[in-house]
């Protein structure tokens, strides 16, 4: 099988601007576990999408000569390059964020071209994309999730919140908001009130979920915990502690009400969730890899691009080969 892999930091997503620290190393790690899922499987011939400012550290670190390098200028039309390599290869895994619909266009464009995609397909993107209506389809089924609100029909009321950009993947553009005048920075920062939601601010351990998904089934790989701090009322993912306990039964079962909400979820995804005691919420749904997937052949050693593979025609059946938790540090070195 000839796969193209394209990682939308580190591919050239960002080939005609400035690289924010924070999402290269995210980016950076994502694709080097992909890549060393993939070197186990010989049939495979990759070819990578790379932005030409990472070809150094690449090729001092990988010397697989199975990967086709296809190098990323500000010269180069990103998503016309894109849909070229398309054509040449049989599968495409594309690894980009919800925001501006950069994930569902890329997944659209694969399925256009009549190859196979290795993800969710562009109308599970845009359902789980959507903060709002993932809201409105995981209330449908009563599946516990915070009361979400457009910003745009919202007014102060005294409380803790959290508003947050309707697409956004990670904790980029958040404001926590603790009283009026957290309120009235937020909404002087905020040039589109079209594009945020607010929610309560739930207080508890922030867990995250790595899953498959098929025909509205999951099934759980790893329960992980998300480490944030707090800077300038806003959250930063500081790291993950990747199988950091083994899933609980509530997490198991919203993991499978999460796929019967959204039965086009395929291959691999992240489901965000404060655990507190009284219950379980889910916060979002993340239809692609996510940092945890980073950590998860070294937590487990389970192979999760091979069981992708398999799951075209079979269910997964996990087979760990060890069971440890592994810390992924994403603090940005100054």
């Amino acid at each position: 099988m000839n796969l193209l892999i394209f990682e939308y930091i580190t591919g050239g997503g960002f080939n005609r601007q400035e690289i924010p620290a924070s999402l290269a190393k995210e980016g950076g790690l994502m694709l080097s576990a992909l890549l060393e899922n993939f070197s186990a499987m010989p049939e495979i011939n990759i070819t990578l999408m790379l932005d030409y400012r990472f070809l150094p550290s690449f090729s001092d670190s990988n010397s697989d000569s199975k990967i086709n390098i296809a190098t990323l200028t500000p010269d180069h039309n990103v998503h016309e390059e894109f849909f070229c390599y398309c054509r040449t290869n049989d599968a495409v895994w594309p690894v980009a964020p919800e925001f501006d619909g950069i994930l569902q266009n890329l997944c659209r464009q694969v399925t256009d071209a009549g190859k196979l995609l290795l993800t969710s397909p562009a109308s599970a993107v845009a359902a789980t994309a959507d903060k709002f209506t993932t809201w409105q389809a995981l209330s449908r089924l009563q599946i516990p999730t915070a009361a979400t609100r457009l910003f745009q029909d919202c007014r102060y009321l005294p409380g803790e919140w959290i508003i947050k950009p309707i697409d956004g993947a990670g904790s980029s553009q958040t404001y926590l908001i603790f009283n009026q005048t957290d309120f009235s920075v937020a909404v002087s920062s905020i040039s589109d009130f079209s594009r945020y939601i607010i929610q309560p601010h739930l207080e508890g351990e922030k867990t995250s979920l790595s899953c498959l998904f098929k025909q509205g089934e999951a099934w759980v790989i790893s329960a992980n915990l998300q480490e944030f701090s707090i800077h300038g009322n806003q959250y930063r993912l500081d790291g993950c502690r990747v199988n950091h306990q083994p899933p609980k039964p509530v997490h198991v079962a919203l993991a499978n009400q999460v796929a019967q909400a959204f039965p086009d979820l395929w291959g691999y995804a992240g489901i965000d969730l404060i655990d507190t005691p009284e219950k379980t919420w889910v916060l979002e749904i993340n239809p692609r890899l996510t940092t945890s997937f980073a950590g998860i052949d070294a937590a487990l050693g389970i192979n999760v691009a091979r069981e992708v593979l398999a799951l075209r025609e079979n269910t997964p059946k996990f087979n760990p080969l060890r069971n440890q938790p592994i810390d992924i540090n994403l603090k940005h070195e100054s």
